[in-house]
């Protein structure tokens, strides 16, 4: 299938919205209180580019919570459709996007043109919340053994805390997001 195909494939953005259960209030939280900043330029030169974008996502993900808002606030200054497609749905797609080659880590947005080309891939994880997470992670004993599960609930506890919260966090999304995009 086309990158086009996928696109008209998948869900709106108040389609995902409406799957979400656990992580709503976040995400909700972060797209109501998450603005861009004065990028005037920026957001005009992605505005005439005519992007759209194909987002593998699940409601579940706590990385999805912090990363779609923020790309749903550009998406709205820039008039960039977006459409959803939920990664277990749709392996055969993610499995073209394996983070280091093996890992279906998500969200994976990917940025095509009006011929439906990719011109551009952003995810999962902006440097920033990877340098946050890995401060955390570093602590967590091997996978397997006694006391990961509880560590890692704790671990969770607390990214998704931030993820909510940290508009530092944020900021370093949209950095990343925006960098990504100026490249084009």
């Amino acid at each position: 299938m086309s990158l086009q195909e996928w696109f008209e494939k998948g869900i709106t953005s108040e389609q995902y919205v409406e799957t979400l259960e656990k992580h709503q209030a976040g995400f909700n939280h972060i797209y109501n209180n998450f603005s861009l900043s004065n990028d005037e330029q920026f957001l005009y030169d992605l505005k005439e580019k005519n992007l759209r974008a194909v987002i593998l996502a699940e409601p579940w993900c706590g990385h999805c919570m912090l990363n779609i808002p923020i790309l749903l606030r550009l998406a709205e200054k820039t008039e960039l459709p977006v459409k959803f497609l939920l990664r277990d749905e749709n392996l055969e797609l993610m499995d073209q996007y394996l983070t280091n080659g093996k890992s279906r880590t998500i969200p994976i947005m990917i940025f095509i043109d009006e011929s439906g080309n990719e011109v551009a891939k952003w995810g999962p994880i902006a440097p920033t919340t990877k340098a946050f997470v890995d401060q955390y992670k570093k602590d967590l004993p091997e996978k397997d053994t006694e006391g990961y599960e509880e560590a890692f609930k704790t671990l969770i506890g607390i990214t998704a805390k931030a993820f909510k919260e940290d508009e530092q966090l944020w900021n370093g999304v949209y950095e990343d997001m925006k960098d990504t995009l100026k490249a084009i």
